[in-house]
């Protein structure tokens, strides 16, 4: 396997082909569109197809039609354009068609929307979050994976940083446990008129003559589903947080401006660690509990209002020892980064959350 150096839309684009995606539709949407176009580019070479749709309800509702054929497909846009697809990745959760769904946001304030989700029923949607364009291609062929394990539609939540960036990546194929066949449910047509065709419907999930468990089953099924992908999918890392005094909880891009600071600090003396979420959800709740245990400040920083927030105060035990030193910020470029998102900014924050610490 060989690296080369790629702008992070391009390497996500090469990555998801190379792990079989043949079908792709989007509404162009900064920062999404980078990725709307690499697919564009990319995709005739390997026989797929890549629709420019005149609005992000219909591109997600494409992506469905094609993950329900068996297709590997996906869809994407930022949150803004991904709140108008909620009802549809709802219905895919709902009616078990695998897509992967890539967000690429302005800045961290879609963490609610990928985790609790703005469609109707029982359903969540398993969602990685990347720290960099290196980490975002290794996702985007495990987010795939995913989706046709569970029959699920997947969320890769990136933004500015990760689908412009250049690095040194290696996109090629990698090597993942073989799947069930999906020739007892695609609608690939090989069934019409039968009297076997096949049907995905919350309510028939089978064929025309041998219907599905019915609405209660189908909900009940799908829920015991989402609770198993919860204790067996959460992933997390964790950076110098086994003796930390002072735990830093961030996700995404920003994670790795936390690291750099963890080791400032470090280097001072101030036994600082960083904790980072890799699935939004499933969210590591457990591993959380024990990387906080028996630091004296558990402290949080994202760049939204505090929404992965929530999520620590679930996971820590006292909550007393939480401390929220995120916040909205914003630059020119309406992509959300703004100030906060520096190491002089986050290292000032920390230090001041020391300094209260010490007071109280």
């Amino acid at each position: 396997m060989a690296t080369k150096l790629m702008q992070g839309a391009d390497a996500v684009a090469e990555s998801a082909l190379n792990v079989g995606c043949r079908f792709f539709a989007g509404y162009p949407m900064l920062p999404f569109t980078p990725l709307l176009e690499a697919m564009a580019k990319q995709m005739p070479a390997v026989g797929g197809v890549c629709m420019n749709a005149s609005s992000e309800i219909e591109a997600v509702n494409m992506a469905l039609g094609a993950g329900a054929a068996g297709a590997r497909a996906g869809t994407g846009s930022c949150g803004q354009g991904i709140a108008l697809m909620q009802e549809t990745i709802a219905e895919a959760a709902l009616n078990e068609v695998p897509i992967v769904v890539f967000n690429m946001a302005r800045g961290q304030q879609d963490y609610f929307q990928c985790t609790r989700g703005g469609g109707w029923g029982d359903y969540r949607t398993i969602t990685l979050a990347p720290k960099d364009v290196a980490e975002a291609v290794e996702h985007t062929q495990e987010l795939f994976q995913l989706a046709d394990k569970y029959r699920a539609p997947v969320i890769l939540y990136g933004d500015y940083l990760i689908s412009d960036t250049f690095m040194s990546v290696d996109p090629s194929a990698r090597h993942f446990e073989p799947l069930a066949s999906k020739d007892d449910w695609a609608l690939d047509g090989t069934r019409g008129g039968t009297g076997g065709s096949r049907q995905i419907w919350t309510w028939a999930l089978g064929k025309a003559n041998a219907p599905g468990p019915g609405p209660d089953g189908q909900w009940r099924r799908l829920a015991e589903k989402f609770n198993e992908i919860a204790k067996v999918e959460a992933r997390h890392d964790s950076y110098l947080s086994a003796d930390a005094d002072y735990l830093i909880v961030s996700f995404g891009t920003s994670s790795p401006f936390v690291d750099y600071v963890v080791e400032e600090l470090r280097s001072e003396g101030i036994n600082a660690g960083a904790f980072r979420p890799i699935t939004l959800w499933p969210f590591p709740e457990a591993a959380l509990a024990e990387a906080s245990a028996h630091a004296k400040r558990v402290l949080v920083y994202e760049v939204n209002a505090g929404q992965m927030l929530d999520d620590v105060r679930l996971s820590v035990a006292d909550r007393s020892k939480i401390d929220f030193i995120g916040g909205v910020s914003v630059d020119y470029s309406g992509m959300r980064q703004g100030e906060s998102l520096q190491v002089a900014a986050i290292r000032a924050a920390v230090l001041e959350a020391i300094k209260r610490e010490g007071a109280s």
